[in-house]
């Protein structure tokens, strides 16, 4: 059974449009620039689509020094935000149950992401002498995330969202799940059975399932919700009061991976 990553992707600013790539390094924090920055509240609290659907229509691109943010649906209002940037000073936020000091970015980014989500809000991004750690019983050596909700990998079967699929009356693409990896061969879920993985030369390791929210059921090119694909998983991939789908997981060390590489499950 040949198994391959066919897709790979980042989201560099939490809960903002994916990108696409060929190959990415593979830092124990997640893939490079994987949700490295995220936009806070007032109260210095995540923010994301499920209660702003319309962050899905922020796309971000990699540029050579930074990142370039557009609005899917609004030309020529783009904001170009370099690596390096940040004012230096540091904020308290608030990502689910963590608490982490991160660093404020710029002024004039806050200003141009209020503007285009009608609220309030500030961009902030990871600093490199303030780790978010995980949780303990997931930890091998010491691993650390990004802005990502809970872990830094997540992994789905292409055969998995065909599976679903089959049962949806309007199919939907694999960003409704966000992954940073995607791969093809083997049955549908059968990712549900793997402890570790060699992707490429990279091992990882399966820490958890990934429960799903409404964030599945946001356009990711419109910005709008429905019920779908929420409802339907909810009638086959319930586990307790949790629906299931896709693997998270850790990285065992660095490295490089790229689309084609083969997937062995050890």
């Amino acid at each position: 059974m040949k198994i391959t990553l066919s897709g790979l992707y980042i989201y560099p600013i939490k809960s903002l449009g994916g990108i696409s790539l060929s190959g990415s390094k593979v830092h124990q924090s997640g893939l490079q620039h994987d949700r490295q920055w995220m936009l806070v509240d007032a109260q210095g609290t995540f923010m994301s689509q499920r209660s702003l659907p319309h962050m899905a229509l922020l796309q971000v691109s990699l540029s050579e020094d930074g990142l370039y943010l557009t609005h899917k649906l609004q030309k020529g209002s783009g904001l170009h935000i370099p690596f390096s940037a940040d004012t230096g000073r540091l904020l308290e936020v608030r990502i689910w149950d963590d608490s982490v000091d991160a660093l404020e970015v710029d002024p004039a980014a806050d200003e141009w992401f209020s503007d285009m989500l009608h609220t309030s809000c500030k961009l902030v991004k990871m600093s490199s002498s303030h780790k978010r750690w995980l949780k303990k019983k997931y930890q091998v050596n010491q691993e650390h995330v990004g802005f990502a909700d809970s872990m830094p990998f997540l992994i789905i079967g292409q055969s998995s969202l065909d599976d679903l699929n089959k049962r949806l009356d309007t199919p939907v693409p694999m960003d409704r799940f966000r992954p940073n990896m995607v791969f093809t061969g083997g049955p549908a879920y059968v990712e549900d059975g793997w402890d570790q993985f060699f992707l490429g030369s990279v091992p990882f390791k399966i820490t958890k399932p990934c429960a799903r929210c409404v964030m599945t059921t946001v356009d990711q090119q419109r910005g709008t919700k429905n019920r779908e694909p929420l409802y339907t998983l909810s009638r086959y991939r319930k586990l307790g009061k949790k629906v299931l789908f896709g693997q998270n997981g850790i990285a065992l060390d660095e490295g490089y991976i790229t689309c084609g590489d083969a997937i062995l499950p050890v």
